[in-house]
């Protein structure tokens, strides 16, 4: 008869707490919740409930499970999650998904598009699993979705990765999370007892049923009721289960198989005396006689395919045992109807023993030195049969091996697997095995493996490892000048990846201590591709803030910064050549890339220009990734210069169809701070508000910090000083003050921000400190002010006169046109003092297509720029005064219109009264002066009426209309009446 039971018993907090989270998951309220606990004890019995209670609810279930044949595959459980839900379906083709395919198609290969495929975008975990969250969020979107992964102990580094940020990052969204695992030491569970201390999951651990619950399960089992049953019968599976619901089922097995528990002909069951076994190693004896009852080809099959792990493929056990199909299936129905194993539901080419504890038990019943030599022969049939192994084989090998106590060839084949895990991207997966490796080798065989072993570490980010582990490694010979030395060789690549990985991570002391490494190692005469590596590296060392060593010797001659980065570009150039002729592309893209950095000092031109070799190199060598970096520079560089963000566009939708999460973030924070600068504040708003949770959450430091820095630079714009220091604040909190955008805090942000205010001490002061910055600083940065703002205030203020000018113009950064609207301006106001009134008016007029481009950049300057005017006696300065009080008015920056309407009374003008209605009266009429009712008798001289009737349809004087008829023709230029009749009739038909 059927010896498990059909029914959860109790559980009845933990299916409260099931419920309650499927519920939470239906109305937007997601989260995580780990079943914890010993084999047996439950977990998968409560999460088949929770997805049988998911599915009547209409919810989709994904399912997966880690591996349990002790291979490392990652993200094994996400591809069968997805996979399970998918597999019929296809792909999903909700829009809001289009640019996580890309990344998606690692976990579901079928998904990539096959124009794509070959320059697949190598996505980071984070990518990853920020694309998995956006899937689940949709699948979830009407009624919410189950994400079920079984026996995480088993599970790989990376899908430990995608689960902590998961877990982080579920509030909100219509997704449950659900996940069971043993409690046993390893990554998973570290996962889980992080997410509990901070409260970010539900665990709970599955403890013994007690008796009466035992005694409930067992009649659930016998189709009786728990009073009915001998209590001797009670007490042994209490006693000897262990409160363990698989215990206590294969206890009920064994003594039905062995007839020690029968029905009585009343129906009552019946206990034979004695037959209560002593120990629970009789679950070993049961499935050893259980076994041996089945034919002996049988037996053998289910030997093999228990020391492969309670999980197996039948191909592998094919291969170890050599059958034909007809054989080999034969025998497996044969195990499958004995109740030992079932088909794996994930996997139609596996098979599952019914329970982990079954092939722990099957092996057990060998002798240790007959469960040795069973793995050594199965390690030996799969090398024959398969001897280039494929890697989830080679590993089940090393497996073998090791338990067949060989730790050397077990290390060989860790060590083989982990280098092809890591090729494949899986850098946390290839430090597991290849630290397995590390810790089976010998003292002699570690050194190969510590070399594997380091890359990956750096690549996982786990640098810390590697620069300690790296001081482990034996000394080799330097490589000599000439011939072959291969140990040499390695080591100098090895450290060259390390110092590359360094730099990134802008750790300036480790990155010099892998160059001098190198440059030990090659005598300080490295081949010129070597050295080509080496340029790049260094190059990019002095860039670094508060870093500048003297890393060559003619770096040491040259002490200044000045004289650094000259260096550094000259290395740098031939660095590209180099790399070029040696056919070494991606070092190719770095030397172009820090040049069109390098460059910027001597024009954009030239830093376009290797920008655009850059994107040659790229494309030509199938290099996606480099190539949009190089589409994102050039649309960084086409706006600063022109103000069109239509390049970085083109290069955002590239990063986004490449899959490219972290690279269309940055994209992202680009645009939205040029948003800002062109007035676009709700595109700016909009661009933050959709990307600042998901920068955090994959923790893309550089793009979320850029977006808090755009955000409050649009306060600051808005003149909102209150929230522009919220949002400097959370900037500050994000390291934002140590990093490369320091100057653009000060000049862009703040100092815009005072001037918004009418705190001209407050800018002057923001603007020197952006100085002082790039004074002690490299900067990669040309809007800050030093090249536009700064200049126009000194003008303004009579501390500069046309020689500083002069000079500030002759920079590159002079020509972006950001900074060549201010410089336009100050120029305006310089030839105004020096008598030149239609040159200085020629000159302001030059500077007017920035409005269009740069609207409160513009009128900010012609603000300031009136008031030189007005004091100096040159150009239209009330004119210029209404056009800049107007759009500060709308813009509701009152300080700067207050004192526009200050500086027109003092010019004698009339200042413009906003009463309502005024947005009805048209930008070029408000700009003149027009007021509201002036509008209205302007609007009524379309039919021509005389003086009488527009009183009396305005409830005025004629003599006040007579007045405003005056005024209209003042302000507007017109000739006479007829002429105000004629512009009347231009509205009319201009209105909609």
């Amino acid at each position: 008869m059927r010896t498990t039971s059909s029914i959860t018993v109790g559980r009845a907090a933990e299916l409260a707490l099931l419920g309650g989270a499927l519920a939470a998951a239906r109305q937007q309220g997601g989260g995580a919740v780990f079943l914890l606990g010993e084999a047996g004890i439950g977990k998968s019995r409560l999460a088949g409930e929770c997805a049988y209670q998911a599915y009547g609810l209409g919810l989709p279930v994904l399912r997966g499970r880690g591996s349990s044949t002790g291979t490392v595959t990652p993200f094994r459980p996400l591809i069968e999650a997805l996979s399970s839900r998918f597999r019929a379906a296809g792909p999903p083709t909700d829009p809001e998904l289009a640019p996580y395919r890309p990344a998606l198609a690692r976990l579901v290969p079928e998904w990539r598009d096959t124009a794509a495929a070959a320059g697949a975008y190598p996505e980071t975990v984070v990518e990853l699993a920020e694309a998995l969250l956006r899937l689940l969020a949709v699948l979830g979107r009407e009624q919410g979705c189950v994400l079920l992964l079984e026996d995480l102990h088993d599970t790989d580094a990376e899908t430990v990765a995608v689960l902590e940020y998961l877990v982080d990052n579920l509030a909100g969204l219509p997704v449950l999370l659900l996940a069971t695992l043993r409690s046993e030491p390893g990554p998973a569970l570290d996962l889980v007892r992080a997410a509990e201390r901070r409260r970010a999951a539900a665990v709970t651990e599955l403890r013994p049923l007690p008796p009466a619950e035992v005694a409930a399960l067992a009649a659930a089992i016998l189709e009786g009721e728990a009073g009915d049953l001998p209590a001797a019968l009670v007490e042994h599976l209490t006693g000897r289960g262990d409160g363990c619901p698989y215990l206590v089922e294969e206890l009920l097995a064994d003594l039905l198989d062995s007839g020690a528990l029968r029905r009585a002909e009343d129906g009552r069951w019946v206990l034979a005396d004695g037959s209560r076994p002593g120990v629970p190693s009789t679950i070993v004896r049961s499935w050893g006689r259980r076994i041996d009852q089945l034919d002996p080809q049988v037996r053998d099959l289910l030997l093999t395919a228990a020391t492969l792990g309670s999980r197996f493929s039948v191909t592998t056990v094919q291969l170890i045992t050599g059958y034909d199909d007809r054989t080999l299936f034969s025998h497996l129905r044969s195990a499958s109807e004995a109740n030992v194993i079932v088909p794996d539901g994930a996997a139609p080419d596996r098979y599952a023993f019914r329970h982990a504890l079954t092939a722990d038990a099957v092996t057990a019943a060998l002798a240790p030195a007959e469960r040795a030599a069973l793995a050594r022969r199965a390690a030996r049939a799969i090398l024959r049969a398969d001897p280039e192994l494929a890697e989830e084989r080679r590993q089940l090998v090393a497996s073998l091996l090791l338990a067949g106590g060989d730790r050397a060839g077990a290390a060989v084949h860790f060590a083989e697997a982990g280098r092809r895990v890591l090729e494949a991207g899986a850098a946390g997966s290839a430090v597991v095995l290849l630290e397995r490796a590390y810790e089976l080798a010998g003292d002699a065989g570690r050194s190969g493996i510590t070399e594997r072993l380091l890359p990956a570490l750096a690549e996982s980010g786990q640098l810390d490892r590697a620069f300690e582990l790296v001081r482990t490694l034996p000394p080799v010979p330097p490589a000599p000048p000439t011939g072959a030395a291969p140990a040499a060789e390695r080591r100098i690549e090895l450290h060259t990846r390390l110092a590359w990985a360094a730099v990134m991570a802008e750790r300036g002391a480790d990155a010099a201590a892998q160059v001098a490494a190198v440059r030990a190692l090659t005598a300080g005469r490295p081949r010129p591709e070597q050295d080509a590596a080496l340029a790049v590296v260094e190059g990019h060392l002095a860039l670094l803030p508060d870093h500048a060593p003297p890393v060559t010797p003619e770096d040491a001659a040259v002490p200044s910064a000045a004289g650094r980065l000259a260096e550094a570009e000259r290395r740098a150039r031939r660095a590209a050549e180099v790399a070029e002729r040696a056919g070494l592309p991606v070092v190719a893209c770095q030397a172009w890339q820090l040049l069109a950095l390098l460059a910027r000092e001597r024009g954009f031109d030239a830093a376009d220009a290797c920008l655009e070799r850059m994107l040659a190199v790229a494309e030509a060598n199938a290099l996606p990734v480099w190539r949009v970096e190089a589409m994102l520079r050039l649309g960084a560089n086409a706006f600063m210069r022109t103000g069109d963000g239509t390049r970085l566009e083109r290069a955002r939708e590239a990063a986004a169809g490449l899959g490219a999460i972290v690279l269309t973030q940055t994209l992202d924070g680009l645009l939205a701070m040029n948003a800002v600068l062109r007035g676009e504040w709700r595109t700016a708003r909009a661009t933050v508000d959709r990307c600042l949770d998901a920068t955090a959450r994959l923790h893309n430091l550089a793009a979320h910090r850029y977006l808090l820095l755009s955000s409050a630079t649009l306060a600051a714009h808005l003149g909102r000083t209150r929230e522009m220091e919220r949002e400097l604040a959370r900037f500050r909190q994000a390291g934002g003050e140590e990093s490369f955008l320091t100057p653009l805090r000060f000049g862009l942000c703040r100092a815009v921000g005072a001037l918004l205010g009418e705190d001209r001490a407050a800018a002057r002061a923001e603007l020197d400190a952006t100085l002082a910055w790039e004074e002690e600083h490299p900067s990669v940065f040309y809007l800050a002010g030093r090249h536009g703002l700064h200049p126009l205030l000194e003008v303004v203020e009579g501390r500069w006169g046309r020689a500083e000018l002069d000079r500030a113009a002759a920079a590159p950064a002079a020509e972006l046109a950001w900074n060549r609207q201010f410089l336009r301006f100050a120029d305006a106001v310089v030839l105004g003092r020096e008598g030149r009134s239609e040159e200085a008016v020629r000159a302001l007029a030059e500077a007017r297509p920035g409005a269009a481009a740069f609207p409160l950049a513009h009128h900010l300057a012609l603000r300031l720029a009136a008031e030189a005017a007005l004091a100096d006696g040159w150009g239209e300065p009330v004119a210029w005064l209404r056009t800049a009080e107007e759009y500060f008015h709308q813009l509701e920056v009152q300080p700067v219109a207050a004192a526009c309407r200050t500086l027109l009374r003092r010019a004698g003008a009339s200042v413009a009264q906003h009463r309502g209605g005024r947005d009805a009266v048209p930008a070029d009429l408000r700009t003149c002066g027009v007021t509201v009712r002036e509008y209205e008798v302007l609007v009524l001289l379309a039919d021509r009426p005389g003086n009488q009737e527009l009183a009396r349809k305005l409830s005025i004087s004629p003599r006040t209309v007579e007045k405003h008829l005056a005024n209209l023709i003042t302000k507007t230029g017109r000739r006479d009446r007829a002429a105000l009749c004629a512009l009347a009739a231009e509205l009319r038909a201009a209105t909609p």
